[in-house]
This record gives structure tokens, C-alpha cells and sequence, in this order.
């Protein structure tokens, strides 16, 4: 059947076969069978064509509208954890040593690492002596989304005491070259614990405490993968946080 939206909407710009053709780089005569035939094109070729002519590409080809199908398994997911109290530390120590370009921490608190591992900091600054960037970011224990957790998650002040310590914690570390410790007020989703191309997510789940909420471990396989999704929220929430000073 002929494509009538897709001969319409060309008929109103003053497409022919020929210029549209031009524009996305086909045949004429592909365009003629789009039009005349209702052929859908490759989506590449479709979301190229729709932008020329300024219209919804699923306006034009209905068809596109169909799901992809899910992977069973995504070649990014190294390992999937039922929840964090089943990682021993290490896992997330051992993933900083291994940091050479960069370590990217976003929690609200996450005291569990200095509690278990009390060389954190040494760590840290070790990697960043290396040449490792290093950006922490803490939960602003005074803002309005840490507060809102910890009833959520039926700690009352607790989450905010636990931000502050976190802060204590990491403060020393905030005019180490190399290293940049921020405060952020957002609402976290997930906490994520990056060095390099792997990638340890801890989701966060309503009413339950991030120990018991599921971990997912990821590595880099490709550009606009799961991994770069996460990494891309960190740079989002650490554009809108507030840098720490060392006192003294």
C-alpha cells in the first residue's frame, strides 16, 4: 500500500524522489518504493529522512514502532548480586586498586568501605599519586532527598548522621592533587562505585536499605551501553554538587 503521510508530508516541503534521495544518501528509486509501496527503510535511513523532512519518523513508519528484541544476557553484566551484604568488601578495594584513568564513587554514605577497610583513604591517594582522577561524591546531609531516605528507609536521622561521617571520612582527602570530594542534594537512584571501564551499581529500592538491595557489576563493551548510562548520571549529579574543603 502507498505510503500517503510519507507522500504528503513530501509534497508539502517540495520534496521529489531525487532531493530527498540526495539528502539521506539512497537511491531515488528506494524513495519511489517507500512512497509508492510502503517499503520502510533501514531505521538509520529512516530517522535521517524523517529529520529532513521535520517529522515524527514513526508518523511516517508505523513499523519502527516494534520493540527490539531483549537479550538474554548483556554482554556487559560481568556478575549479578542479590544484594550488596553478599560483596565482601574487596570487591569494591580490590576494583579502586585497579583504577589507572579514573575512580568515580557516588553514594550518600556508604561508611561500610572506612569501617571495613580503614586504608581507603591511602588507597585512594595512592591512585591519585599514579595519576588516577578521583571524584567522590557524599550525600548533603541537610538536603531535602537524603532526609526524605532515611525515612524511607525507616532510619529516621540515621542517614543523615551517616552522611556527615561519611564527610568526616573523606574530607582529609579534599586537597589532595588529584583528588576532588563533593556534596550533592539529589535524589540517588543508585550508588555507583566506578574505576576505569568496570563498574559496581548498587540499585536502590524503597523502603529497604542499600545493603540489601541488589549489585550489579559492569564492564564496558561499548559506546552507549548500560555502563556508559550509569557513568553519564555521575557526571550529571557531580555538575550539580558542591566542592569540599579541607578545615584548617
Amino acid at each position: 500500500m502507498p505510503n500517503k503521510r510519507l507522500r504528503a508530508v513530501m509534497a508539502a516541503g517540495g520534496w521529489t524522489y531525487a532531493t530527498l534521495a540526495q539528502e539521506v544518501e539512497v537511491d531515488p528509486k528506494s524513495v519511489e518504493r517507500w512512497v509508492n509501496l510502503g517499503r520502510t527503510p533501514r531505521r538509520a535511513t529512516a530517522l535521517q529522512a524523517a529529520k529532513a523532512l521535520g517529522e515524527d519518523v514513526h508518523a511516517l513508519w508505523p513499523a519502527l514502532r516494534q520493540a527490539r528484541p531483549a537479550r538474554a544476557i548483556s554482554p556487559e553484566l560481568v556478575a549479578l548480586y542479590e544484594q550488596r551484604a553478599d560483596i565482601p568488601v574487596s570487591a569494591f578495594t580490590d576494583l579502586m586498586a585497579q583504577g589507572r584513568e579514573r575512580i568515580d564513587i557516588l553514594v550518600y554514605a556508604a561508611v561500610f568501605l572506612h569501617e571495613a577497610y580503614p586504608r581507603l583513604n591511602e588507597l585512594l591517594t595512592e591512585r591519585a599519586a599514579e595519576g588516577c582522577t578521583v571524584r567522590i561524591a557524599i550525600g548533603d546531609a541537610d538536603s531535602d532527598n537524603v532526609q526524605a531516605r532515611g525515612q524511607e528507609e525507616r532510619f529516621g536521622h540515621g542517614i543523615e548522621s551517616r552522611c556527615r561521617l561519611a564527610l568526616m571520612h573523606y574530607r582529609p582527602l579534599a586537597n589532595t592533587p588529584g583528588i576532588e570530594v563533593r556534596t550533592h542534594g539529589t535524589t540517588l537512584y543508585n550508588s555507583l562505585y566506578r574505576a576505569d571501564d568496570q563498574q559496581l551499581v548498587n540499585a536502590h529500592v524503597w523502603g529497604v536499605n542499600a545493603y540489601a538491595a541488589p549489585v550489579w557489576h559492569l564492564r564496558r563493551h561499548e559506546t552507549g551501553g548500560m555502563f556508559d548510562t550509569y557513568a553519564e548520571s555521575f557526571d550529571a549529579v557531580w555538575a550539580t554538587a558542591t566542592p569540599v574543603r579541607e578545615e584548617g
